[in-house]
């Protein structure tokens, strides 16, 4: 079963008002316990010609980890990255369907550890991430509070 997660306003992946972004939906793979979302990414966003940037690819790669913190449902679960450790296995292809898989792979209440991947219309991973997520400081929190009225399931 898949439940769409929230999308925000500015982020550069899921920020439906970002004007330079993705504007990618995610969703909770209740079925397989993984967050996925499927992306193309345009050409502007390219490193050489017709591949994806890698920072654009350990961008995606952070965003659905860290999303898999969400699959509760609760946005209180909500961590932030404090370390990536990104795999280039090949190079990932611009203007191609791309699903992006996250997982958590060591859940904890203040820390945790995440996975996630990159993938090619045929399956084949063309990069991966290992995440340590932590809870956010508490300023954090009190800048999210004023965004959280954006912060919402939209209709596909």
């Amino acid at each position: 079963m898949m439940k769409r997660q929230p999308n925000s306003r500015m982020c550069f992946i899921c920020g439906l008002q970002n004007p330079i972004g993705l504007r990618m939906a995610l969703y909770n793979d209740l079925d397989e316990n993984c967050v996925r979302s499927t992306v193309v990414v345009p050409d502007q966003f390219q490193g050489y010609p017709g591949v994806v940037h890698g920072g654009i690819v350990a961008t995606l790669l952070d965003e659905v980890a860290g999303r898999a913190t969400l699959t509760s449902g609760n946005h209180d679960d909500l961590m932030v990255t404090v370390k990536i450790q990104v795999k280039y296995r090949q190079p990932t292809p611009t203007e191609t369907p791309l699903t992006v898989v996250g997982r958590i792979t060591q859940p904890g209440r203040t820390r945790a550890r995440a996975y996630g991947e990159v993938r090619l219309p045929d399956g084949v991973v063309t990069a991966e991430a290992d995440l340590l997520l932590a809870r956010p400081p508490g300023d954090f929190k009190q800048r999210w509070r004023a965004e959280m009225p954006y912060w919402r399931v939209y209709d596909d």
